[in-house]
């Protein structure tokens, strides 16, 4: 049966010597792999370079709830991207965001509050002048909410600690590593507030940015199963160190 979805790119494997399989994450299923033959063709229907990670997607699709792979009938890149395909600072960061989500959502049912979220944050970055230093971490900061283990907003200064392992602001040193205290438990909270236009306004020294990733990329992985190491860390570091 065919339907109407929106979706966004995220992965794409080899099937074959001409055809692919397209990691989507739509809005009406939730994760989804597509199967599409001959996309590595010259004069391929569907080709495989509408699939560049990230990219907004409006789709026509054969769905069997059986799962397993699926089918595509038409596909488009919509709404374009104008900048994060050639700007350097904005390209590392979606390849980034890319990875993280097709780690978080491998195992994604539809959830079209969380699909708005990502199609709105993706169109923000390509659309930005301003910024873009601290919008991965508000982005993985703002997502984990979607995913369930967004920490309490806790303004408090008698709770200078956050346990990573709980997910809670604490008065007392947790009896484990997996922490964060002051002064980044503050700026932490400042990320939790923070909205993406206002991103500009959390000043913090490069070293202070690379450690709250570095401990907010640990929170994941204390609540995401399989999360692994984050490939694209390095290239984003080079980018902005």
């Amino acid at each position: 049966m065919l339907h109407k979805t929106k979706g966004i790119a995220l992965k794409t494997t080899n099937y074959s010597e001409s055809s692919i399989v397209a990691h989507v994450f739509t809005e009406a299923f939730g994760m989804q792999a597509f199967l599409i033959n001959g996309a590595k063709k010259p004069k391929a229907k569907i080709s495989a370079n509408l699939f560049q990670p990230l990219h907004p997607l409006d789709m026509v699709v054969y769905h069997k709830d059986s799962g397993g792979l699926q089918r595509i009938q038409e596909v488009r890149q919509l709404p374009l991207l104008h900048e994060i395909p050639f700007d350097i600072q904005k390209s590392a960061l979606a390849m980034f965001i890319n990875e993280i989500l097709y780690k978080v959502l491998r195992q994604q049912s539809a959830d079209p509050f969380l699909f708005h979220f990502i199609v709105q944050a993706i169109l923000w970055l390509d659309s930005t002048q301003e910024g873009l230093a601290n919008f991965h971490l508000i982005f993985l900061v703002r997502l984990s909410r979607f995913l369930g283990f967004l920490p309490l907003h806790q303004s408090d200064r008698s709770h200078p600690y956050f346990d990573l392992l709980d997910g809670v602001f604490c008065n007392n040193l947790p009896a484990h590593s997996h922490i964060l205290q002051e002064p980044h438990t503050t700026l932490f909270q400042m990320l939790l507030k923070t909205s993406f236009e206002e991103a500009q306004q959390i000043r913090m020294l490069k070293a202070d940015r690379k450690y709250l990733l570095e401990k907010i990329l640990e929170f994941y992985k204390l609540h995401t199963e399989n999360f692994g190491n984050v490939h694209s860390l390095y290239i984003l570091e080079e980018i902005f160190q």
